[in-house]
């Protein structure tokens, strides 16, 4: 319950309330929204960590050969990866380049990432995977 405010001298026109309040239940039905968004995600996290994990793993192999091998750009790479089969999950990878090291990273933010080297001899090489 929202408490009155002090009237200034002569304000006899003035609100007796600063803000109205939001209502409960609306506050109430937001927070158990976000709760249950938190838990979903929680439940799931597993699942998206691997697909995620398998993407970038993929994109990065496919960003590798695409700029190293074919010699395109990077940006059209990206469209090989969106058209490579990934599903949803292609829209959320980002590539990345590190031409010092003939390297493409590609990750899935806040999910995976994984770099995908090219050597002359043995091709592009994913880093290995930990855990």
């Amino acid at each position: 319950m929202a408490t009155p405010m002090k009237r200034a001298v002569g304000d006899n026109n003035a609100s007796p309330y600063l803000t109205r309040q939001p209502s409960r239940w609306r506050r109430n039905l937001v927070l158990l929204g976000l709760m249950l968004g938190v838990a979903a995600l929680a439940w799931n996290w597993k699942r998206l960590h691997e697909q995620a994990l398998v993407s970038a793993a993929y994109s990065a192999r496919t960003g590798c050969v695409c700029r190293f091998v074919s010699q395109r750009s990077l940006k059209s790479c990206g469209g090989d990866v969106r058209m490579a089969g990934l599903g949803r999950m292609a829209r959320f990878v980002w590539l990345s380049e590190d031409a010092a090291n003939h390297a493409v990273k590609a990750s899935v933010p806040l999910f995976a990432s994984q770099s995908a080297t090219f050597d002359n001899k043995a091709g592009c090489q994913l880093e290995p995977w930990t855990g």
